[in-house]
């Protein structure tokens, strides 16, 4: 079944871009502009950063960024718009927020009202647009250094789980760490470790190895989010703070109206991931 699933994806990559396209940058944001890519972003546009997406009114916009910079780990800071902006230059050209990213979840009074291919119609001009570091910019990293990651083998989406772990609130913003989880063998951890530290600006490194009942998660078969991936005898599970934390902590805020990226679909900008390694 997991070779049947690789298979799957790597059909549908190939139908939708050919055989280069998806490492261009620019054709998957015009992929996913014509609605031709509504699936998650993992593998696309290879050294490329890609980053979560928030959403919010002006009015929200300076508490979530004093949220931001008291969690940098969950809510590393790429790019922030001025209200009403849908272009967003210093990620890349071209990029319009408003079709670029293959699903956006819609939130009302902290609820997940629908899921869209597309904002077009709900833009408004007091809308502010923040820009996350994502953890598949370590994840090409990880790969080059020749550790192999178990969801990429098997065509799925990252796990990612809600923790006990509180972050440091600000105004309206609050509550629980959202983590992403690696299995890996023991004999990976170390480097691992020494790969992600460098990138600070897309998770840095894990906050947690090892016990998922240490920061409350009971189940690791039963993610809250993405997909549950195999676990082989002497794994390790490594947990990094994740970029869906904004989505947890929008439940708790329950802001009359907010946009965020679905889970795995991401923003595909024009900077490499070794432009954000820290040495």
């Amino acid at each position: 079944m997991q070779g049947n699933t690789v298979d799957s994806t790597q059909e549908q990559v190939l139908a939708v871009f050919g055989a280069e396209g998806s490492s261009n940058p620019h054709q998957v944001r015009d992929a996913i502009r014509r609605g031709l890519w509504t699936s998650h972003t993992s593998g696309l546009a290879d050294g490329h950063v890609q980053g979560n997406v928030v959403i919010l009114p002006k009015v929200l916009a300076c508490d979530f960024l004093r949220f931001c910079q008291r969690n940098p780990k969950p809510c590393p800071v790429l790019a922030v718009s001025e209200p009403g902006q849908f272009t967003l230059p210093s990620l890349g050209e071209g990029i319009d927020i408003r079709s670029d990213v293959p699903l956006y979840r819609i939130w009302r009074h902290g609820e997940p009202a629908e899921e869209v291919a597309d904002i077009v119609s709900v833009w408004r001009p007091d809308l502010v647009t923040f820009i996350l570091g994502c953890s598949f910019s370590f994840e090409y990293a990880l790969i080059e250094a020749g550790i192999r990651l178990r969801h990429v083998d098997e065509g799925k989406n990252v796990a990612m789980f809600r923790t006990n772990v509180q972050t440091v609130p600000a105004g309206p913003f609050g509550g629980a760490m959202v983590v992403t989880m690696r299995p890996m063998p023991a004999a990976d951890v170390i480097r691992a470790v020494q790969v992600t530290s460098r990138f600070p600006n897309v998770h840095g490194a894990p906050v947690h190895i090892g016990d998922p009942a240490l920061i409350g998660i009971a189940d690791l078969a039963r993610p809250d989010y993405g997909d549950a991936v195999s676990l082989m005898p002497g794994d390790i599970p490594v947990f990094w703070a994740c970029g869906v934390t904004p989505q947890s902590v929008i439940l708790n805020a329950q802001p009359p109206f907010c946009i965020t990226h679905a889970p795995g679909c991401m923003l595909v900008t024009d900077l490499l991931n070794h432009q954000l390694a820290s040495f």
